[in-house]
């Protein structure tokens, strides 16, 4: 029993991170239809820009979050109007493509700048272990699956109260009636890049507060992307609950099945639900009436 409970929590995790990348890639999506391939390289970007604060020993956690947040946003919203805005009314495969290629820019950039070499993040939430029973956890990653459910309660508040979210939620049904009800269609899509590298900043931070800092970081973006696809690819929340599942999933396949199993396992449990559920666990059907 012990070690289900392990395998269970490491996956929960392990799903947090998934779930807080698979939120920027549908908060993207929900408002401008189009899927950000470059949030992975964001989270390595914003997690090295975060390497560097934190060697300030003054600014402490919370101005290590309060400094590296606002940089994340502005960062996407850099990105949305040099890179993303000119290429509107352009076909959809290439705006995908810039994203595509910003990756690549931005992956690279990294190297260039901080190198191959893994760097030992600080820990300021400190080292110890922090038992629950028979469960034994890190600072790190509690906080990795606290901030997941704090983002997932502010997502569900902004999205149903404020105006900027009903806005969003309307442009995503429909960009044209949108603008004839006078939204400001830009805006709209630049606030939805800002969200997005926030989400890729804090899974960029919770990820170095539990493992060394490496440029393969990225690659957790193409791993979150499946979570994406299981909670629904319009579907903000439940992209973070698609997450928890796939984390869970992967661990226990690799942990009672083998580790080979353990990367295909999410796989195999999106093409299961995807032919039953084809718009994932909570996405909105598409409803074309001719």
């Amino acid at each position: 029993m012990s070690y289900f409970l392990n395998l269970l929590m490491s996956g929960l995790v392990i799903g947090s991170l998934y779930g807080l990348i698979a939120m920027g890639f549908a908060i993207v999506y929900r408002a401008t239809g189009m899927v950000n391939f470059a949030v992975g390289e964001v989270m390595m970007l914003t997690a090295y820009i975060s390497y560097n604060l934190a060697q300030v020993p003054a600014l402490g956690f919370k101005g290590l979050l309060l400094t590296t947040l606002p940089i994340a946003m502005l960062l996407g919203l850099l990105v949305e109007r040099i890179f993303i805005r000119p290429m509107l009314g352009e076909p959809m495969f290439s705006r995908v493509m810039v994203t595509i290629g910003l990756a690549v820019v931005i992956r690279s950039s990294v190297i260039l700048i901080w190198g191959v070499e893994p760097k030992p993040y600080p820990r300021p939430l400190g080292d110890e272990v922090i038992r629950f029973g028979e469960l034994a956890l890190y600072p790190g990653q509690i906080f990795s699956m606290v901030i997941l459910g704090v983002m997932c309660l502010l997502m569900w508040a902004f999205f149903r109260h404020s105006r900027v979210g009903i806005a969003m939620r309307a442009t995503s049904n429909n960009e044209t009636t949108a603008l004839l009800m006078g939204i400001n269609v830009k805006r709209i899509s630049g606030i939805a890049w800002a969200l997005s590298s926030l989400f890729a900043a804090v899974a960029g931070l919770s990820f170095c507060l539990m493992f060394a800092l490496e440029p393969e970081i990225s690659q957790m973006g193409l791993r979150g992307f499946p979570a994406t696809i299981l909670g629904g690819l319009d579907s903000v929340v439940g992209g973070a609950f698609g997450g928890l599942v796939i984390g869970v999933v992967e661990n226990l396949a690799g942990g009672y099945l083998g580790r080979g199993l353990k990367e295909i396992a999410g796989f195999v449990l999106i093409v299961v639900v995807l032919m039953v559920k084809p718009y994932g666990l909570f996405g909105q059907r598409e409803i074309e009436r001719v």
